[in-house]
Formats: C-alpha cells, structure tokens, sequence
C-alpha cells in the first residue's frame, strides 16, 4: 500500500526532518529534473519554463531548472506572482508556483500547448480535498514527495494529476500515514488460500434482500457474491416466494414478512456473512426489522440499499464487523448532512459516529474503519455509473468478509476489484450483469490452484 498524508501531516514531517531542508530541496529537484529530462525524451535542443513561487515548491523548481541547465536544457525561470499571461515558447512547463498548503485562488499562464510537469501537486488544488479554488494546469505527470496527498487521489485533482510519481527525497512519511492507497497485489496478499478440505459452507454467505415483485437488486448482489468465492449463497425475500429471482446456483429459502430478523439470526449458524438491504424496500415495517438484525447480527454484516436509509436517523450502536457502503445521497441520510469536499474525513466521522466500517463510493473510494484508518481505491471509473453497480458491490465485499477478511480490508479489496473488474467492460452500454461476470478475471488466482500432481 502506498501512504497517503494530509497537507498538514506532511508539514509536520518536513519539520522533523533529520536533514537540512537545503538537502531536501536537492533532492526533490533531482527528481523532477529526472522526470523533465523523461517527457522531454532527451536535452539537446530542449526548452523549459519554470514558473516558481516563494516556497519550497518554488525552491524545488529552481533547483531543477539549475540541474537541467547542466543537461543543456535552456530554461527560464518565471515568478509565479508576476501574472504572465501566457508562457513563452517552450517543449515543457514546469509547474513550481504552490505546493500543497496553498489556499485561495491561481490565475496560471497559458502553457501555449506546452506539456506541464507539477512539482508535489498542480498548484491551485487543494492538497487536503483535490478541490480547486480558481483554475489550476492539467498536468501531465506530477512528482510528489514522500507519500500521496488527498488532494492527487480525490477529484478533480486526481483528473488533473495526470501520472503520479512518489519520489523518496529522505523523509518517512509512512510512520505517520493513517491512509493508504491499494493496489492489485496488496488484494492479492490479502485473499486467502482455500485450504484442500474446504467446502461450500466455510464461505457461506445469506443475502436478504429484494422484494415482491422487485428482485433484480437482490439477484445481482447474490450472483455477485458467487463470483467473488462465496461457496454457498441464500437468498431470501421477506415476503416473497421461495428462490423468486435467484440465481440457478442460490438457495432460495423463505422468509416472512413480519419477524424475519428473528428467523435469520435463528439459522446463522453455519454462515459466515450477512447482505441486507439491496431492493428490500423503505416501509416502515421493513425499516424495524433492519434496525434489529443490525442491532443483534453476530456475523460481519454488509448494509446496502435500503437498508443504509433503513439506518438513517436510528440510534443504535453497530458492530465493529459491520460494513455500511453508501454513495453520496445515502451518506446525507445517514449523517445529516452530504460528505462535503472532504472526503477522507467525511468517511472517518461517520464510521466513527456508527461504530463501523465505512465504504463511501465516488471515483476514488473511501473505505475508513471506526478507529480512524482509511484505505483509499482508485479503479472505478465512469463505467460503473450504471443501476445496479451498488449491488454488485455488496456482494464482493460479503464474499470477502466470509473469507475471513477483516471489514476495512474486505471494503476495500471488494471496490478496487470490483472497478477493475469493471475497467474490462463495454466503455459505453456496460451494465451491472455484465460486471458480475467480469469479476473472476481480475480476481487474483489461488495458490492452491496450481499445487498438487499433474496427472500424466
């Protein structure tokens, strides 16, 4: 995982730093001089703007443009306060004007059609959010230091980032990360080897969901569930009919419509993850009936749907093996208010206020657990803006809970599988079925898999 720090976490690092800030500055600007020298594809004959504030980050630029000049780039150095309208000519701009503590608004110079390298973040984002006050330059690639910042993982700044390079210039900054940023292999390393004597009920997961006459949000999440490794899935539809829009390979068992709560933690016994919510309705008999499987449920348990609105404005303490997943609307209901533009705290306050894990879906997903760590996903994409997506979400993240992850990494592991899985679809016209039957493709394979004589 790579750690991902706060403007003021990364201030508090350069402060505690065991060398002088004239090493630093070295460096960082012999790491964006390697990146110039990268995009430009070479030096001779060359040109290089570098438009410098007051700062360090203005400081890292002029120490590149003076590495650069010794590579025999000509380049010339512009005050960032000086207001020039437009760049003059030149293969590169180098973005030095404000690192990531600046506030207020930047009115840039026109690169002129000039590509634009950022030194720690593209100035005028927000180092903390990734919002942007003003105007910032699209850069092509950004050369941050020590850890990520909000501000290059959260929209729009991530869009204006472009390729992100983390540089060590000497500073530990994950001794003090409370975020991280997931990738493949750290999914890999979490999913767990089948052992050889498994059986459909070491993964077993119960999804209740759906409801009269609406179940394709209740079928999605249990095929989903399916794909992701659950060995058995249940699907019951309080007040339904038995298996009423399951899938061929769940086991549809009936429940009423009235004390269902009561008759599923009657029968846990040989689960190891709930699912409810997805199409269940927001009656208010259905709503009691969530808050008391909610209150008593033993298993980890993955609220969705109908059942997040089923939570809103209920006090009642969750367990730490709860894991809410909510988009923006459903977040409002729950919190009282919308997340507001940050994120990484707007997840860490709600899973504090609940007592669970928090899965807040966007375009960069922020999963955050009640002890305040959060891990960040970057593999959606606008593929995924499409009824029914959700559910399938739900599904991946019970299967992985059955598997024996803990909440924070299951959440996580099941959305940046579940935008990869997604990244293989149609670009245009990807629906949420197609996405289920993505998801053993990007799962990652199972040592056990591979083990064992090969027959002749």
């Amino acid at each position: 995982m790579i750690p991902v720090v706060t403007p003021a976490q990364m201030a508090a690092v350069d402060a505690a730093a065991p060398e002088p800030v004239e090493v630093l500055i070295a460096r960082a600007g012999a790491a964006v001089a390697r990146a110039a020298l990268d995009l430009l594809a070479g030096s001779y004959g060359r040109r290089v703007v570098v438009v410098a504030g007051k700062g360090n980050n203005g400081a890292d630029g002029r120490e590149a443009a003076r590495r650069l000049r010794r590579q025999g780039v000509r380049v010339e150095v512009l005050d960032a306060a000086a207001g020039a309208p437009v760049v003059p000519a030149c293969d590169l701009v180098v973005d030095a004007a404000y690192g990531t503590g600046f506030r207020g608004t930047w009115d840039p110079p026109d690169p002129a059609g000039a590509s634009v390298l950022a030194v720690d973040v593209p100035s005028g984002v927000d180092g903390g959010t990734g919002q942007v006050e003003g105007q910032a330059l699209a850069a092509v690639r950004t050369v941050t230091f020590a850890a990520l910042k909000p501000g290059l993982v959260l929209a729009p700044g991530r869009e204006l980032a472009g390729r992100v390079e983390v540089a060590d210039i000497g500073l530990d900054a994950a001794g003090v990360a409370r975020a991280h940023l997931v990738g493949g292999d750290d999914v890999a390393a979490w999913l767990p080897d089948r052992p050889l004597d498994s059986h459909k009920w070491r993964a077993a997961v119960w999804v209740v969901a759906g409801s009269p006459g609406m179940t394709g949000a209740a079928t999605l999440a249990c095929r989903a569930a399916q794909r992701a490794g659950a060995g058995y899935v249940r699907l019951s539809t309080p007040g339904g009919q038995t298996g009423e829009g399951a899938p061929l390979e769940a086991v549809g068992v009936p429940l009423p419509a009235r004390g269902w709560a009561e008759v599923v933690l009657a029968g846990l016994d040989r689960f190891r993850c709930v699912v409810v919510g997805p199409g269940l309705g927001r009656d208010d008999l259905a709503a009691a009936e969530v808050r008391h499987l909610a209150r008593s449920c033993p298993l980890p348990l993955v609220v969705d749907g109908d059942g997040l609105s089923a939570l809103a404005g209920a006090e009642l303490s969750l367990a730490p093996t709860t894991v809410l997943t909510p988009h923006d609307g459903e977040y409002a209901r729950l919190a009282g208010h919308p997340p507001g533009p940050d994120r990484l705290e707007a997840a860490r306050s709600l899973a504090a206020a609940r007592g669970a894990t928090v899965l807040l879906k966007g375009s960069t997903t922020v999963v955050a657990g009640p002890g305040g760590d959060v891990l960040l996903t970057t593999s959606g994409g606008p593929r995924l803006a499409t009824a029914g997506t959700g559910d399938v979400l739900s599904g991946v993240v019970a299967a992985f809970l059955a598997a024996g992850l803990d909440p924070l990494a299951a959440a996580a592991a099941a959305a940046h599988v579940h935008g990869r899985a997604g990244s293989l679809g149609w670009p245009r016209g990807l629906v949420a079925g197609d996405l289920v039957d993505l998801l053993p493709a990007v799962l990652p394979p199972a040592p056990s898999d591979r083990c064992g004589p090969s027959p002749r």
